[in-house]
This record gives structure tokens, C-alpha cells and sequence, in this order.
């Protein structure tokens, strides 16, 4: 136990000293948001898949997915990787550098504003961005603050005040610029913990062979395609978890930082590979929970016998990691987290600052006033957070879930279109927003469960953007008809 709390000690100086130096480098808004735009592939790769993982994967998903679905939850880490990550590099990466410098924008309700000419349609986005990251970042803090509850055997209330007040700590100072450093160094603990973490439980559950024959034991549909939860279930998180990346501004902000297109195209292959390792690893890793845990040797990881998914991971790491690695493991599951904490609370404190303040409040605003402001914007945004995430509303996965499809929901059909095809008027761009984001929302509250209801409202929004612009077309065309 000391020695965990050592290492973590030492991780978190680690940190607060990254942050420092990232606040002495700087000098301007632009600096603190995007790192001034000159932000290199390896860094570039690193900070799109610590902020694409973290513990809501390893803690939340790996879990519950794990649980019900066994090996086919493997479906999911292939397709984020080759949709959610590829898919978004190879499609969209060039495409939003370019826009970026076109327009001369920094944030996706600037760009919304320029593109289809709407005052309106940004303060709708920027409001939405906010409000809507806020049970993401909570689901985030209630899975580390659950590790760490397991791990150190402290109250989880103690446990989420000292991640919202590290994640606050650390981000005020440094902003992108530390936020960037310090994922490469995140990133290259997660690849190590991942190959830590696989071979582990592979050795305790007596070879892959042994696993696969005790998974079958239990039921044969968990290591079957589609698993004991059905095939819709299934599909419902593939698409959600893979299609949202193409319109989650804390993953598009990272092409906005990138410095070029050489580096778009080395980033895409290495973002790409380490994605694959950390997702695979984590759904594999999930669905042996039902090997490893049972009521009788796991009591915290359930509840009149049912499994609490939330506390099936933390249960399961004791089980599997030896004392020695196990410090590994809180690394990796706290470094996917500070990563995915830090583009949130970024994205989220832009869309107040400089898309509705700047925008709308205060359009003269110095440099160092927006800095500031957006300090302080992270710190309430982490507060409403912390409050969430203390009262638990759901599990990690159905907070996650609505929150993604509410995103994807409202910018997925605005934001692609507009990229693709110059077509695309505001008409279309608007009610396909809010045609799928209410539809999201909707059919979560009348009981749709959340990736079903993302999954719909993601589809409505795209499907319905282009079919509205042909019959309300733009009144005229874009400024940059030279773009692809």
C-alpha cells in the first residue's frame, strides 16, 4: 500500500510540474487552447487517443460490456479504432486543418458561425457543448474515483474531491500546452500497462485456452460474434462509440492544434495502432470478469447478487494484477483520464468563453482576460462535475452513453455535411441538429436505453441534414470553394 501511494505521489508532481512549465510557455489564449497550433504528430496521436480512452473504458465499459457481452465487446474496440480513429484521421483530418486556417477558427461553434452564416446557430452549440460534457467529465471522475476507493480502501466521496481538485490544479496552470507534454507520457504508460494488464489475466486464468473454455463453461454465447445481450445491443454501442468521434469537438480540436499535413498522415497510423492495443486490451480484459468474480469472492462488486458494473473492474484488477504491477495499472487507468478530463474541460470552457463571451459579451476582450476567464471556466465547469458524479445518477456506461449520443446528435449531420458537400445550408444544418438531439434526449427519457437513443438521434442528425438542404438550399455559396 505504500509503495502505491508513493508512486501516485510522485506521478501527481509529475503532473503539477508538467503544468507549470506549460504555463510558463503560455503566452496567449491561442497558446492555452491549442497549444498555438504548431503541435506535432507523436503529440498530436498521443493527446486524440488518451482523450478517445479512459476510465470510462477501463473502468465503465470494459465492465459492463465485459459482462454481457464477453468476447464480442471485442467488435467494439475494432471499430473504434478503424472508424472512430482512422476513419476520422484518414476522412476528416485535412479537412479540418484546412477549414481551421480557412476560416480562421479555433473552435466548432466558430466554425458552425462562419460556415453557415449564423449568429444563432453558434450560441446554440456553444451552450450545448457545455452542458452536454458535463455528465462525460462526471462519468470520468466516478470512474477513477472507484478505483481509487478499491485500490486505497478510502470513501469515495474523499477519493472524487482529491481528482476534481488534482484535474483542476493541473489544467489551470498549463492549459493544451502541458496538456500535451505530459500525454505522451500518459500514452506511453497505457501501452505498458495494456501489455501488463493482458498477460496478467491471461496467466491467472491458466492460458487463453483455459480463459476461453471457462468463459464457455459459464455460457457459450460469451465467446461467441455477437454475445448474450443480442445483436442490436451490440450494434447500438459499436455505432455510437465509433461514429460520435467524427463530431466530438474535444477530438476535432486536436486537427485544429496539429501543425501539418505531413504530420496528419504519421499521426493517423500511429493513433490508429495505439488505439487498437488500448481498446482491445481493455474489452478483453472485461469480459473475463465473470472467470475471475462472483459474489462470494468479489462481495463489492455486487448487489443481491447481481453484478454493480461500475465496481466489476477495480474488483477484478485486485484479482488478476500482482502487488508488484499493480501500481502500473492505476497509472495507465489515471493517465487515459487526466488525458480525456483535460480535452473536455478545455472544449467545454471554450464554448463559454470564447464562443458565447467573446462572442457575444465582450467581443474586445483582451488576450489575457479570455486566459483567465477560461481558468476560471474550468474550474466551475469541474465543479458541476464533481457535484454529478457524487450523486451517481447511473452507471458509467448510461451516462457516457447519452452524453456521446447527445453530441453526436446534435453536430454529427452540421459539422460533416459541411465539411463534404458545399450544398449544405443552414436550414439543414439546424433542424437536423435539433431534430436529433431532441429525438436523443427523448427517447432516453421514455426509456430507450442510451446507445439506442444516441444511435438514432446520430442518425436522424445525419441523415436528415442533406435531405433538408436540397429542398431549403443555401441562398448562396461557401467563401472557400477551393476546399475538398
Amino acid at each position: 500500500m505504500l509503495s502505491r501511494i508513493i508512486i501516485i505521489s510522485l506521478f501527481c508532481l509529475l503532473i503539477v510540474v508538467i503544468g507549470i512549465i506549460g504555463m510558463r510557455k503560455t503566452r496567449s489564449f491561442n497558446d492555452y487552447f491549442l497549444g498555438g497550433g504548431k503541435i506535432g504528430a507523436w503529440m498530436t496521436a498521443f493527446t486524440y487517443g488518451t482523450a478517445y480512452f479512459s476510465a470510462v473504458l477501463f473502468i465503465g465499459f470494459a465492465g459492463q460490456v465485459g459482462w454481457n457481452f464477453g468476447f464480442s465487446g471485442l467488435w467494439i474496440a475494432v471499430f473504434n479504432s478503424l472508424v472512430g480513429v482512422l476513419g476520422v484521421w484518414w476522412l476528416m483530418g485535412h479537412r479540418i486543418k484546412k477549414m481551421s486556417v480557412e476560416y480562421k477558427v479555433s473552435t466548432l461553434p466558430e466554425y458552425l458561425e462562419k460556415r453557415y452564416n449564423s449568429k444563432a446557430l453558434k450560441l446554440y452549440s456553444s451552450m450545448a457543448i457545455f452542458l452536454l460534457f458535463i455528465p462525460y467529465s462526471a462519468a470520468v471522475f466516478i470512474g477513477l474515483s472507484y478505483l481509487f476507493k478499491v485500490t486505497f480502501n478510502i470513501d469515495y466521496t474523499v477519493a472524487l474531491l482529491f481528482m476534481g481538485g488534482f484535474t483542476g490544479l493541473y489544467l489551470v496552470l498549463g492549459g493544451y500546452n502541458s496538456m500535451t507534454m505530459i500525454d505522451v507520457i500518459f500514452g506511453a504508460i497505457m501501452i505498458l500497462g495494456c501489455i501488463v494488464l493482458a498477460s496478467a489475466t491471461i496467466s491467472a486464468a491458466g492460458g487463453l485456452n483455459e480463459l476461453t473454455s471457462k468463459l464457455a463453461a459459464i455460457d457459450p454465447k460469451l465467446v461467441s460474434q455477437v454475445g448474450p445481450a443480442g445483436f442490436w445491443n451490440l450494434f447500438y454501442l459499436v455505432f455510437l462509440t465509433s461514429v460520435a468521434p467524427f463530431a466530438m469537438p474535444q477530438l476535432i480540436q486536436k486537427f485544429y492544434a496539429v501543425r501539418d499535413k505531413k504530420a496528419i498522415r504519421l499521426g493517423m497510423v500511429a493513433s490508429t495502432s495505439f488505439s487498437l492495443l488500448i481498446a482491445v486490451v481493455a474489452y478483453f480484459v472485461g469480459s473475463t470478469s465473470r472467470v475471475f468474480l462472483t459474489p462470494e469472492n468479489a462481495p463489492a462488486a455486487f448487489s443481491n447478487g447481481k453484478p454493480v458494473y461500475d465496481s466489476l473492474m477495480p474488483e477484478l484488477l485486485n484479482k488478476v494484477i500482482p502487488e508488484y504491477l499493480f501500481v502500473i495499472m492505476l497509472l495507465l487507468i489515471l493517465s487515459a483520464s487526466m488525458s480525456t478530463l483535460a480535452a473536455i474541460i478545455l472544449i467545454s470552457s471554450s464554448s463559454v468563453v470564447k464562443d458565447f463571451y467573446s462572442g457575444f459579451i465582450n467581443k474586445n476582450a483582451s488576450d489575457s482576460m479570455l486566459t483567465n476567464l477560461m481558468r476560471v471556466c474550468a474550474l466551475v465547469f469541474i465543479i458541476i462535475s464533481v457535484v454529478l458524479a457524487y450523486f451517481k445518477p447511473a452507471s458509467i456506461v448510461i451516462i457516457l452513453g447519452i452524453s456521446w449520443g447527445a453530441i453526436g446528435a446534435a453536430f454529427l449531420g452540421p459539422f460533416v455535411w459541411g465539411l463534404l458537400w458545399k450544398r449544405t445550408s443552414l436550414s439543414g444544418a439546424f433542424i437536423s441538429s435539433v431534430i436529433g438531439l431532441g429525438t436523443c434526449l427523448v427517447l432516453y427519457f421514455t426509456g430507450s436505453s442510451s446507445p439506442q437513443a444516441g444511435t438514432i438521434g446520430m442518425l436522424l442528425s445525419f441523415i436528415l441534414c442533406p435531405l433538408i438542404s436540397l429542398f431549403a438550399p443555401a441562398k448562396k455559396l461557401l467563401p472557400a470553394e477551393s476546399r475538398t
